[in-house]
């Protein structure tokens, strides 16, 4: 007999339903694609979050950032120069405006927020807000 992880088989049965509710609705299943663009990476130390979000052939003259409470919003446009006169057999590019709302893990502190793009990557530092932090108790002898 051996010993499965019934945490594992509960996230497996998730997907599972998942995917088998998402067929009725006809949506995509997760491990497919999800459609959204462009795709995030969300992680966060003690003092910052960071957002990177994959942005291929995208100028930062194409695209906005803004926060707005716990959210972050990214807007743009992606452009792709192809002929219009001609005959596509298949067409999974797509352009065109877009925008990305996502909630953020912690407030933030809207001062102090960089962003840079790099090989297609936009990467997005937030500062978080005091009250986000993590902070030291200190103990007394008694």
């Amino acid at each position: 007999m051996t010993w499965n992880d019934p945490f594992r088989e509960l996230a497996q049965l998730q997907r599972d339903m998942n995917r088998l509710w998402g067929s009725f609705a006809g949506d995509f299943d997760s491990q497919r694609g999800s459609g959204v663009f462009p795709a995030l990476n969300i992680s966060e130390d003690d003092d910052r979050i960071y957002v990177r979000a994959e942005l291929p052939g995208i100028t930062k003259d194409d695209i906005e950032i803004s926060t707005h409470d716990d959210n972050l919003v990214i807007t743009g446009e992606r452009k792709i120069a192809e002929s219009e006169d001609v005959v596509y057999h298949r067409r999974e590019r797509e352009a065109g405006l877009f925008k990305r709302i996502t909630s953020l893990p912690a407030r933030i502190d809207p001062g102090d927020v960089e962003a840079t793009l790099r090989d297609g990557v936009l990467t997005i530092t937030l500062a978080k807000a005091a009250e986000a932090k993590p902070a030291k108790i200190a103990v007394r002898a008694e």
